[in-house]
């Protein structure tokens, strides 16, 4: 007789990590009720909802502690910029709902719009409907009782528009002239951006055309090209403005002027107060003095650090984790080459952005003024970053497991109850 040895917790336990660690997204097989749950067909959506909805709503509380001192000291209510922030909040939720309701089509439509109205309202900028909103970079655009910052959006449409125009010439690229005209749709927002004088937009945008170049594996050559035309770039645009060469030598050098903007060393200070587990929403001290209006937007993670601590601060870069995560999966998952396109590039642009504006609140970097996506203080920029979530949860709908999960799903219909009467217990 052959002994049999009864499953304990712990073999349990592992069999079912076991399923869970899988990457390789194994099928169900018949009999098999059991299925992966990194291999689940809606997994990829429901991430990117979650953390797309705890990362807005941690920006709606973060909008509120971090701009009631500056509202004040611009004879404001405390909850000027909070209530204005909940109104994009709600706008941009609309807006990302419709658009990741949008199937391919649409989506490259949209793109070629949102590309043609971005670079007008970039062109408006250097028209008396633009304004330097006192930052000293005319990035802004007045429209009556609306302000706007186009740069935020030209962001989002160059992504998109590059995504097309690479997913329609994918045989050509090996001829300079269609990679020329690839380039120049950057180009020409680029440029625009530096005339403004927001540096820190066009790094954004120049690791964002590097990231797509290469995810959509564009030949090393022009990208190494590239790389070096930017690093002069860059390099002649610091070296020829005082302001940007004085942020360098402040960051190489953080005692070189003892009258300089303190904000860097507050944010410090921030971060360090908070400890484990912060001193409680509204309690932070920096934001009363050397932040100032950098509280809410380029330092709100310092804030963040400061009121919620080390535990605040790694939840916020899990969920960016997470999101990233989700985000790589839906590229690698997608058939489309401009859903993969599109979706690994809005993917970089979120995790680029992120790090550099951590980066520069934990004095990693120098000042570049980028905010933090979803958290900051911004209408146009929480905007823009939610719209690009919702093009997310579009290409991750169409994901060839979620496609056939909605199928089998709509095959099945609802589900019937059957109701059985025994007539043994009838009276």
């Amino acid at each position: 007789m052959s002994r049999t040895r009864s499953r304990t917790p712990y073999d349990r336990l592992m069999t079912r990590l076991g399923r869970i660690l899988r990457l390789d997204g194994g099928r169900r097989t018949m009999g098999d009720s059991q299925e992966p749950l990194l291999a689940a067909p809606m997994l990829d959506q429901y991430v990117i909802l979650v953390t797309t909805v705890l990362l807005a709503g941690i920006g709606a509380l973060m909008s509120l502690s971090s701009s009631s001192v500056y509202a004040q000291s611009l004879d404001l209510g405390p909850y000027y910029f909070a209530l204005r922030q909940l109104g994009f909040l709600a706008i941009g939720g609309i807006a990302a709902f419709i658009a990741s309701r949008m199937g391919e089509r649409l989506l490259r439509g949209f793109g070629w719009v949102a590309y043609c109205g971005a670079v007008l309202m970039l062109i408006l900028v250097f028209t008396p409907l633009g304004s330097d909103a006192g930052k000293g970079n005319r990035s802004w655009l007045v429209l009556g009782p609306i302000t706007l910052q186009p740069s935020e959006f030209a962001k989002l449409a160059v992504i998109m528009v590059g995504s097309v125009y690479l997913a329609a010439r994918r045989e050509d690229l090996g001829q300079f002239r269609h990679l020329a005209i690839y380039l120049g749709l950057y180009g020409v927002v680029a440029v625009l951006v530096i005339a403004q004088g927001d540096l820190g937009t066009a790094l954004i945008i120049g690791a964002v055309l590097i990231a797509q170049m290469w995810a959509f594996g564009i030949q090393k050559r022009y990208i190494l090209g590239l790389l070096a035309a930017a690093g002069l770039v860059v390099a002649a645009a610091v070296v020829t403005t005082p302001y940007r060469m004085r942020r360098i030598t402040l960051f190489l050098h953080p005692g070189a002027d003892p009258d300089a903007s303190q904000q860097p060393l507050s944010a410090i200070f921030a971060l360090a107060t908070g400890g484990w587990w912060g001193v409680g929403i509204g309690g932070s001290r920096q934001k009363w003095g050397g932040l100032y209006d950098g509280a809410q937007n380029d330092f709100v993670f310092a804030v963040l650090g400061e009121e919620m601590g080390l535990v605040g601060t790694l939840a916020v870069l899990l969920l960016f984790s997470l999101l990233v995560w989700a985000g790589i999966r839906v590229a690698m998952r997608s058939r489309s080459q401009f859903r993969r396109t599109l979706a690994a590039t809005v993917t970089a642009w979120t995790a680029v952005q992120a790090m550099m504006n951590i980066g520069v609140a934990m004095k990693l970097l120098p000042v570049v003024g980028v905010p933090l996506p979803f958290i900051s203080i911004g209408g146009s920029a929480l905007i823009a970053n939610l719209v690009a979530s919702g093009i997310l949860l579009s290409c991750a709908r169409h994901e060839p497991a979620a496609e056939a999960y909605r199928e089998a799903s709509r095959r099945s219909g609802p589900p019937r109850v059957t109701t059985v009467v025994d007539g043994s217990h009838r009276d």
